[in-house]
């Protein structure tokens, strides 16, 4: 019996590790489940599972749950703040932890569980992006199991030979060919991007998810983000990560090997695959998800991105040839980038101008600890701030 604390409850990754889970209840137990704000479908999620511990973002939420559960009679313990996240995540009562906070909000409970050894299930990409070596050497120190959620990365992951890891130049590895839908723009006339809306962003023509993480992949800045953690994953430089178009969304992603082999994962567009392999790995187990039906998808397509239809992905490889903590920059400033455009401050090409002016008014730093790249975060969202006021 595995304990999970679940770090994103009530997002659309948290749901679907919830529907896994209630499918094995022989395997798994809910130690702890995490949301910011929104107290009722946390509530309703603590009745079908009864977590020992429900954790929230501000103490009038804590209270509001508080009372949720008591109607309800239920036991959870409920706590609230950044303390009581990375006490869940880091606790004895607790061997595995998704990690599934949506952007730099999660990397503190993230780091715990690196820290403290836990299983980590990393579905916030921005803690590698943010933090890549520092995060890589605690999973090393600790000696943490650290597997990849997002799909892509879970493709790779099985397409690597054997044990989960860095590259080994000796098996013969080429490339890593890392796939993108293209999101709902990939076919819209460049110069009518400037009038998008969010609602029209949000509506990805694959994958359900989140507001913010579905206008990073019409942006195509997901996959920059993707880029720069399977660099961190996998030991690759950026040579040797290939970003290829695939609207089907079938394939996940590929391994090029040098003897000319391509390795590919394939599977319908559904998040419960990658949570169920990580899971249970290295066994297999049911995840709800059917089998891809080949037949009548009857094709495969593939493209090369265009920088000019998506600046964003440009963006993300020069922020990892650059190092330091210029990813970190890259992250904060798309994130206040998104929400204004979100909330109708700018328009949907403003993203990327926004975060390319960061980008070249920050220097890019070491990233010496977790303060100095805290403080960067930090600048770049008031630079960020001030380049849409």
């Amino acid at each position: 019996m595995q304990r999970i604390t679940i770090l994103g409850a009530t997002g659309s990754i948290g749901a679907s590790t919830l529907d896994v889970i209630a499918r094995h209840p022989e395997r798994y137990r809910v130690h702890a489940l995490t949301a910011h704000q929104r107290v009722e479908e946390l509530a309703a999620q603590c009745a079908q599972f009864q977590p020992d511990v429900a954790v929230v973002g501000s103490a009038e939420a804590a209270a509001r749950l508080d009372a949720l559960l008591k109607e309800r009679r239920l036991a959870t313990s409920v706590e609230y703040g950044e303390a009581a996240l990375c006490k869940v995540a880091s606790g004895a009562d607790c061997d595995v932890v998704m990690a599934a906070i949506v952007g730099a909000a999660g990397l503190a409970p993230t780091l715990a569980a690196a820290k403290a050894g836990k299983k980590v299930l990393l579905a916030n990409k921005e803690a590698l992006v943010m933090s890549g070596r520092l995060f890589m050497e605690a999973i090393a120190a600790s000696g943490a199991t650290l597997l990849p959620i997002d799909s892509e990365h879970n493709a790779i992951f099985q397409c690597l030979p054997h044990a989960y890891g860095r590259i080994p130049a000796e098996h013969g590895i080429a490339k890593i060919l890392l796939t993108a839908s293209g999101g709902p723009f990939l076919h819209r006339e460049v110069e009518t991007l400037e009038n998008v809306t969010p609602e029209e962003a949000v509506a990805h023509p694959n994958w359900v998810m989140g507001r913010k993480i579905s206008v990073d992949s019409a942006t195509m800045m997901n996959k920059g983000l993707e880029v720069i953690e399977a660099h961190w994953l996998f030991g690759a430089q950026a040579s040797q990560i290939e970003v290829v178009i695939h609207p089907q969304s079938v394939i996940h992603s590929m391994v090029s090997y040098v003897d000319g082999s391509v390795l590919a994962q394939l599977g319908n567009p559904d998040m419960r695959t990658p949570i169920a392999h990580a899971l249970a790995y290295p066994e297999r187990i049911a995840s709800g998800v059917g089998p891809v039906d080949l037949v009548r998808i009857g094709q495969l397509a593939f493209h090369h991105p265009d920088f000019n239809r998506f600046p964003c992905l440009r963006l993300a490889y020069e922020a990892l040839l650059a190092g330091g903590t210029a990813p970190a920059i890259l992250n904060a400033a798309n994130e206040v980038a998104v929400q204004a455009f979100l909330e109708r401050k700018i328009g949907f090409r403003a993203i990327d101008r926004v975060i390319e002016r960061v980008m070249e008014k920050l220097p890019h730093g070491d990233m010496s600890d977790i303060g100095a790249l805290l403080e960067q975060d930090r600048r770049a969202r008031e630079a960020a701030q001030s380049f849409i006021q």
